[in-house]
């Protein structure tokens, strides 16, 4: 049975660095932070105890056609918008329909037009409430939406595995490809949950970074004074193909997705495996796919959530994988700058890491204070050079319910 090669040529992102993938890297290599004060009269109406968050700098609605916008929840608009510019940058591939997909995650879903509808339903009755909300609030209306806009009949799947959802989908997506189910995919995520609820509940957790006085150097991973994470929205996604498909119509090739490993910690609703166990076993599946060991890995994109308990217990898995050369290999924590974007962040986080090795340089991880001593990894406030050679990267991402996905990415 062959093992065909899969590579990405497009990429697309609507985040809170830019209204595009490379409005987004180039942000994120200058240091700039996506948080800031919200301005939504519900911030001091209701006495939200985190009053600021990393909105996307475009609103999905000013980006696309009315009609299609006032059909969709803001997960599914910032989806359909990624997607249009990772097709557009991909050449717009033809393919047949029945040979192209959609993997597009979401980690919460239609949340705004779940909310809106019940304040409809008590204000005015349930006459008024639209008939458009079932299929808005849908967890899969992000990748429904992606699949009709384009015409993409292999399938239409969505993930639904917290922060580590899009990452997830990435993986399935290289498994589709590789069983010959389809020669073209579109994967990623998205998420559109910045509202009271959220922001209250998950401050309850005792999840949220409370500088409220200092947003943008709020999200501090491996800072020592590191409080908890910025929420954050906005959508990514890749455009995967087989090597043979891209080669035969003369695609461009940012990389090749080598590797993938899915695991579950089976510890925890909401904490991480304290040593990592599930995070580890995640790394070494996708390199053990790569055909690679540890000491070809040149760059990290780490989770790193700016939360006391996952920082660390990220590190104790990359410690028990790499050995003492993890403190050799440059390492970047993106959520600094961008927020975390929840079930859209490992598409994002993999985009940065495609570009990380296309220009050779591993992004800058800001705000670090004063780094934790427990947590020796190779960050620095500036980019950090790659060198010459081959380049071999992975991304991680873990989320809530012990989900692990880890997915790494080679130079060709």
């Amino acid at each position: 049975m062959s093992n065909p090669r899969i590579v990405v040529t497009g990429i697309g992102a609507s985040t809170p660095l830019g209204g595009t993938a490379a409005e987004s890297w180039s942000a994120l290599l200058g240091g700039t932070s996506g948080a800031h004060t919200l301005e939504h009269d519900w911030v001091q109406e209701y006495q939200i105890p985190v009053t600021f968050a990393a909105e996307a700098v475009v609103r999905p609605d000013t980006v696309l056609d009315r009609p299609v916008a006032n059909r969709l929840d803001p997960s599914a608009q910032f989806a359909l918008v990624a997607a249009l510019e990772a097709w557009e940058d991909a050449g717009k591939p033809e393919v047949e329909p029945e040979r192209f997909g959609v993997d597009f995650a979401t980690g919460i879903g239609g949340l705004q037009t779940t909310l809106a509808a019940w304040d409809t339903l008590k204000a005015k009755g349930p006459r008024r409430v639209m008939p458009m909300s079932v299929p808005m609030l849908m967890p899969n209306a992000p990748a429904a939406a992606v699949s009709m806009h384009l015409g993409a009949r292999a399938y239409a799947r969505t993930v639904a595995s917290a922060c580590a959802s899009s990452t997830e989908s990435l993986v399935n997506a290289v498994e589709a490809l590789r069983a010959g189910k389809a020669d073209v995919i579109i994967a990623g995520g998205s998420e559109a949950v910045i509202h009271g609820l959220t922001l209250a509940a998950f401050a309850a957790m005792q999840a949220l970074s409370k500088r409220n006085d200092s947003p943008e150097t709020a999200s501090r991973p491996y800072s020592v004074d590191r409080d908890g994470f910025v929420m954050g929205e906005g959508a990514a996604c890749l455009v995967l193909e087989t090597e043979e498909h891209a080669k035969a119509r003369g695609a461009k090739i940012y990389a090749e997705v080598v590797g993938g490993g899915v695991t579950a910690d089976s510890y925890h609703i909401t904490a991480p495996e304290p040593e990592g166990l599930g995070a580890s076993r995640a790394v070494r599946l996708a390199l053990e796919e790569a055909g690679a060991t540890p000491d070809e890995v040149t760059h990290i994109n780490a989770h790193a959530t700016s939360t006391p308990t996952g920082d660390i217990a990220e590190y104790r898995a990359l410690l028990s994988v790499f050995g003492d050369r993890v403190h050799e290999i440059p390492v970047s924590a993106t959520k600094a700058s961008t927020g975390h974007l929840l079930g859209g962040t490992g598409a994002l986080e993999a985009i940065f890491t495609i570009l990380a090795l296309r220009d050779r340089v591993a992004p800058p991880t800001i705000n670090i204070t004063t780094q934790d001593p427990e947590i020796p990894l190779r960050v620095s406030g500036t980019a950090q050079p790659l060198g010459d050679g081959p380049q071999l990267a992975i991304s991680n991402s873990f989320g809530f319910g012990g989900h692990n996905a880890v997915v790494a990415f080679r130079t060709l």
